[in-house]
């Protein structure tokens, strides 16, 4: 599996994103993705699956520290993170996450203090990294400013939506940005442009638009999939090179298209 390598972690580029899959669906896909060689499993104790989630990490066989476990606590709990982390990992049966982050941002409770409390838990062992997620610039920006050893920012991230501000501060500070919804869920598999893209190279729109994000330096992509058709064709993008005239084609691609935006998420443009 490639590899993301900074000061902060070593986290596998492709993850398996387990957001909307529920029970023994989980279990299964979960135990299959990483039978077939996936290593970074991601989670949160919103998607209300952690449970099923280590009943897959278990029923896979493979052994705990050859995996990559990311778990997050919710938006209404970082007052709390400490008891949020515990009970995560309750769920799991595990001793430790990989990776601990802040769901969503929550401008009532100080970010600081929220930090803080994970410092903590990354200093004890729970946590053997810890970051955030939907976080725009600026407040990534102010995450870092705090001291915290922030590892990853997870955002909404693929070939229509533009995560530029997020990236230069990212790079700037050797933290990873996972994209979550790598194929717009699914809205982008049938974009013409991609699907001529893919013709050349033999492959689908889906894997052109996971391997564009995949190549990008400190990049991580976390697609959910409950085939394992799917698994595997998200597998395969790991090795697609695209060409310069791909990337030509998918810059000229609209970078507006947001497809995650509850009534919780932050002003995007914040401090850009």
């Amino acid at each position: 599996m490639h590899m993301i390598e900074t000061a902060h972690l070593a986290m596998p580029k492709l993850g398996f994103g387990t957001w909307a899959l529920k029970g023994a669906d989980c279990a299964r896909a979960v135990a299959e993705a990483i039978g077939l060689g996936y290593r970074h499993i991601d989670t949160a104790e919103m998607y209300d699956n952690e449970e099923a989630v280590g009943q897959g990490i278990r029923a896979s066989g493979v052994a705990r520290d050859l995996l990559f476990v990311t778990t997050k606590v919710w938006w209404t709990n970082l007052a709390a993170p400490e008891a949020a982390l515990a009970a995560s990992l309750k769920r799991l049966r595990l001793d430790h996450v990989d990776l601990f982050l802040i769901h969503w941002p929550n401008p009532a409770i100080p970010l600081a203090s929220t930090l803080a409390a994970m410092v903590g838990l990354k200093e004890r062992g729970l946590a053997r990294a810890i970051g955030v997620a939907n976080f725009p610039a600026g407040l990534l920006r102010e995450a870092v400013s705090t001291g915290a050893p922030i590892a990853c920012n997870q955002v909404e991230y693929h070939v229509m939506l533009s995560q530029e501000p997020v990236l230069r501060v990212a790079r700037a500070h050797d933290i990873v940005v996972t994209a979550y919804s790598p194929l717009g869920k699914g809205g982008l598999a049938e974009d013409p442009t991609l699907a001529a893209i893919g013709r050349r190279h033999g492959v689908t729109g889906a894997q052109v638009a996971l391997a564009w994000l995949l190549e990008q330096d400190r990049v991580a992509a976390i697609p959910k999939s409950g085939r394992i058709e799917n698994m595997r064709a998200n597998l395969a993008a790991l090795d697609l090179r695209l060409t310069d005239e791909d990337r030509a084609a998918i810059a000229a691609l609209p970078k507006n298209r947001r497809f995650v935006n509850p009534s919780w998420s932050p002003a995007w443009d914040q401090a850009a």
